[in-house]
Order: structure tokens, then C-alpha cells, then sequence
């Protein structure tokens, strides 16, 4: 009795020493790119780290210490260039179903996965909305067949690495999808080249113009024009109806800022896969590349890796007890043990770990998503909009700066735009309410010679540069000095009002 009494007391030790373990980084659950969408993963998250509360930022600060990786067991990134793809277009134009296909020829998704989303979309009479739900993974979005969050998930080519963003094409959601934009380096408008489809998204209030205009805004350099739909039973492949879109969407495209260099149509069908990886069922008309081809060549846009650091942050969760931080690096580098200072908030903390689709790396450079494990900071601190930055040259942190906007569409209720105008200011991940303080100089888009100085209202068609001022402090940058922190969007009534980048910050004042 007494031997077994024994035992039972060391194997309450044992369990009781377990939990005190460093855990493991987190591990992927499936080797396949599964879409993650940030906000489910904090719940497990939180849960995990509830029963230890008190002590949980002790527990934080010591069990992570113990982990200590050589240089030599972190992962090299992969040398092919990385972009983030964001698909964009109007409600129903087929950018889930696109992105599901896209993810399936490239073999990234399980065919046992597909046949049951097959089998779960035949149960909602959705026969043709399975391979969007590879794609919206929360049953809101299966339910309603609209994307409501940014759906993420990652494919590869032969030269180049990929992170699809799918982005929600409902009005409702435009904020959301600014927030995926502007987090892409390629944009993908899906237009539907069904008959009424099309017209519907590209008349003024559809969100295919919109769309076009925010990508421009937003940073995307590149921009495929993807005439999705060619396969329905109302267009049937006729180039004469790819023709029309063409010649209807070009002038548009100009007038948004894209030069003929910048965009590219293509004809496709995300339904049935034609002209996505191969030119199959692709009539002789058409004798340009595959979708997935085009992409291959596309040159990443020039980025500093050697600058200051500066990542927009999306989210900060808690993992196992270990504070993570998610984000796109814009500029410069982050390595292991690199000490950080969050702002506008003026926090410094440290860089644990850098992960890469779930895996450690020595270190990752500007243009990839990252995933970073903190110490010194809760993740309360880590909040969607805040930019982490270099300690010895930190983002700056404004409450109003000098801009050009180009006034894109008033509402009817304030055809005019004047100084005291209210609107919502979208920058990079950052959302804030803002006020346009005065007007310096205007001229019409029509003819740019004519400029007026200090006009006392514009309309819609016109460039001005102006001062605003935002309601809370920020961390902005010039457009010349980093692009994707100096350019911004403006939106009132729910449309979006005018696009505009960054011309000039207050000078900082010198600590004595």
C-alpha cells in the first residue's frame, strides 16, 4: 500500500511539472495552407491562456526564455520573391470560387476536403459555390455566399511564392477590403462577363469601379483584369463580348492613375478552371498567357530591406501562452531577438521568434507576411493600425498632415467638399475619423492648367492639396518616403469620396 501511495504522489508531480514545459512554437495543423483568418484564432488562444491568469505574464516571461534556438536550426526563407495577390471585384463576380480553383490546381487542397464541401454545398442547393468554401471558411459566409473578412491562404509556382487575399466584394464589407488591398502587391479584378452582371458592377455605385479605384490607392502596382464567366451559358467564349468589357473598362482604368503597362486582361473561368494553369477548353482568339503564368513573370516591386523597419500590424493574439503579433513587413528586416517600439503608443519590446507559414526563420524581409513571437509587451499593445518600428528610427506620429487629393464621388446630400469636411480616413491598416482643415490649391482633372489657390470648396473631378487633421495620433509616413504609410483613402456616406497620398508632415519638434 504504502509503495503505491508512493507512485501516485510522484505521478501527481510529474503531472504537475508538465504544464510549467516550454511549450513548442506553434506547429501547422496540416500540411496544407489552410485559409487562416486571425480573428477565430483568438478564442482558443485566450482560452488557453485563462486558467494561469495571475501569473501568466511571469509564466510568459521565463517559460519563453528556455526555448533558446541556435542559428544554425532556424529555417533560411525561401530566396523566391514573395507577393500578396488580393482579389478584388463586385459582389458575386466569382473571386472565392477563383481563388478555391486556384488553390486546387496548385494542389493545395486535399481532395477528400473538396469532396465534402461538395457534399455540403449540394445540402444548401449551392451546387457551383464549393470551391468558394475553400476559401470562406466561417459558416456566415457559407450561408450567405458573400465573403465578409479577408480570406488568407498561400500557393506557389515554380519562380514565385503567393498569399491570396480574398477580399469581400459586398459594400458593406469595403473596409474590410481595404484593409486586405493595401496589404497586396498584385490585384486581381474579377469581372463577371455574364450578361447584366457586368454592367451591374461597373455602373456608378458597382463595386468593380470602386474596387479599381481603391487598388490604385491602396498600392497596387500591378493589376490583372480576370473576365471571369466566359463560360456561361449567356456568353459562351464570344470574343465579341470580351471585346466590349475591354473596351468599356480601359478608359476607366486610365482615369484611375493604372498606365497601359500596369494592367493586363485575360479571359477565364474560375468555375471550370479554363485559362487558369493551362489554356485548356480556351478558344484560338485568345493568344495571350495562362492566368498562373502571367503571375509567374510578374516582377516584385522594388522593396528596401536594408531601411528602417516598419510592419502595420493586423493583430495580436495570445498562442499557448506566448504573445504573437501578425503583419506585412513594408520595409527593412526582422530577425530574432531584434528590440522593436510600437507606435504611435511609444512601447519598446523584443522579437522573440520570426515565423513564415508556421515556420521559424533566421530572419524575414520586407514584402513578407509574418507571424512574430513578443516578449515585453501584452497583446492588448498589439493592435490592428499600430506599426512596429525600428527603436533607433522610429515611424513618425501625426495628428494632421499636408495632402493631394483627387476628389473621386460626393455624396448627393454634400455635393461639395470643403475645409470643416468630415470623413473616415483609411491608411494602410488604419482606420480614423478625420477633418480636412484647409484648402491650398485646386485644379479640375479636365484641364489641369487652370489652378486656383485657396478655393473655398471643390467638386468631384478635381486634384486639391489640403490639410487634415485626424482625431486620434497615428503613425503615418510620407508617400515618398515609405509609399504604403503615405497613402490613404477617404470615405463618407459608405462610397469611398476621394484617394490622396501624403505630401508633407508638421516638422518634429528637437527634445532639448
Amino acid at each position: 500500500k504504502k509503495e503505491a501511495k508512493e507512485d501516485e504522489e510522484e505521478d501527481e508531480e510529474e503531472e504537475e511539472e508538465e504544464p510549467a514545459k516550454a511549450p513548442e512554437p506553434p506547429a501547422p495543423k496540416a500540411p496544407e495552407p489552410v485559409v487562416e483568418a486571425p480573428p477565430p484564432a483568438k478564442e482558443p488562444a485566450k482560452l488557453a491562456a485563462s486558467p494561469a491568469a495571475p501569473e501568466a505574464e511571469e509564466e510568459e516571461e521565463e517559460g519563453w526564455e528556455v526555448p533558446e534556438r541556435k542559428e544554425g536550426e532556424l529555417k533560411i526563407p525561401d530566396p523566391r520573391p514573395h507577393l500578396n495577390v488580393v482579389f478584388i471585384g463586385h459582389v458575386d463576380a466569382g473571386k472565392s470560387t477563383t481563388c478555391g480553383n486556384i488553390l486546387f490546381l496548385c494542389g493545395c487542397v486535399d481532395e477528400r476536403q473538396v469532396e465534402k464541401y461538395m457534399k455540403e454545398a449540394k445540402e444548401k442547393n449551392r451546387e457551383s459555390w464549393f470551391l468558394a468554401y475553400i476559401m470562406d471558411t466561417s459558416e456566415e459566409e457559407k450561408a450567405k455566399g458573400k465573403t465578409v473578412e479577408v480570406g488568407r491562404a498561400a500557393f506557389e509556382t515554380s519562380n514565385r511564392r503567393f498569399t491570396v487575399l480574398d477580399a469581400p466584394g459586398h459594400k458593406s464589407y469595403v473596409p474590410n477590403m481595404i484593409s486586405g488591398a493595401s496589404q497586396a502587391d498584385v490585384g486581381v479584378l474579377i469581372i463577371s462577363a455574364r450578361k447584366g452582371e457586368f454592367e451591374t458592377g461597373f455602373e456608378r455605385g458597382g463595386q468593380t469601379r470602386e474596387h479599381a479605384l481603391l487598388a490604385k490607392t491602396l498600392g497596387v502596382d500591378r493589376l490583372v483584369l480576370a473576365i471571369n464567366k466566359m463560360d456561361d451559358p449567356s456568353v459562351q467564349w464570344e470574343q465579341s463580348r470580351y471585346d466590349e468589357i475591354v473596351t468599356k473598362v480601359t478608359p476607366f482604368l486610365k482615369t484611375s492613375g493604372f498606365k497601359e503597362d500596369q494592367y493586363f486582361f485575360l479571359p477565364m473561368s474560375g468555375l471550370t478552371g479554363d485559362n487558369i494553369n493551362e489554356r485548356r477548353n480556351t478558344p484560338a482568339w485568345y493568344n495571350g498567357p495562362a492566368f498562373l503564368d502571367y503571375l509567374d513573370g510578374i516582377d516584385p516591386p522594388g522593396r528596401s530591406k536594408d531601411l528602417p523597419l516598419r510592419i502595420p500590424m493586423l493583430d495580436g493574439y495570445k498562442d499557448m501562452g506566448a504573445t504573437m503579433a501578425i503583419g506585412k513587413i513594408e520595409q527593412g528586416t526582422v530577425r530574432p531577438g531584434q528590440k522593436v517600439i510600437i507606435m504611435p503608443i511609444g512601447h519598446k519590446c523584443t522579437v522573440h521568434s520570426v515565423f513564415i507559414k508556421d515556420e521559424c526563420m533566421q530572419y524575414a524581409c520586407a514584402g513578407e507576411n509574418v507571424v512574430l513571437q513578443m516578449s515585453g509587451v501584452t497583446e492588448s499593445l498589439l493592435t490592428k493600425g499600430f506599426v512596429l518600428s525600428d527603436v533607433a528610427d522610429p515611424a513618425r506620429v501625426v495628428t494632421k498632415f499636408k495632402a493631394q487629393l483627387q476628389v473621386v464621388e460626393l455624396p448627393e446630400e454634400r455635393p461639395v467638399l470643403t475645409s470643416g469636411y468630415k470623413a473616415v480616413f483609411h491608411a494602410h491598416v488604419v482606420a480614423e475619423e478625420c477633418e480636412i482643415l484647409k484648402l491650398y490649391e485646386s485644379m479640375s482633372l479636365t484641364d489641369r492648367t487652370k489652378k486656383e489657390q485657396n478655393p473655398r470648396f471643390v467638386r468631384e473631378g478635381s486634384v486639391v492639396t489640403c490639410s487634415i487633421s485626424l482625431a486620434r495620433p497615428t503613425t503615418l509616413d510620407t508617400f515618398k518616403g515609405v509609399q504604403q504609410l503615405g497613402r490613404f483613402t477617404l470615405r463618407d456616406e459608405g462610397r469611398t469620396i476621394a484617394i490622396g497620398k501624403i505630401t508633407e508632415l508638421p516638422h518634429e519638434k528637437k527634445s532639448k
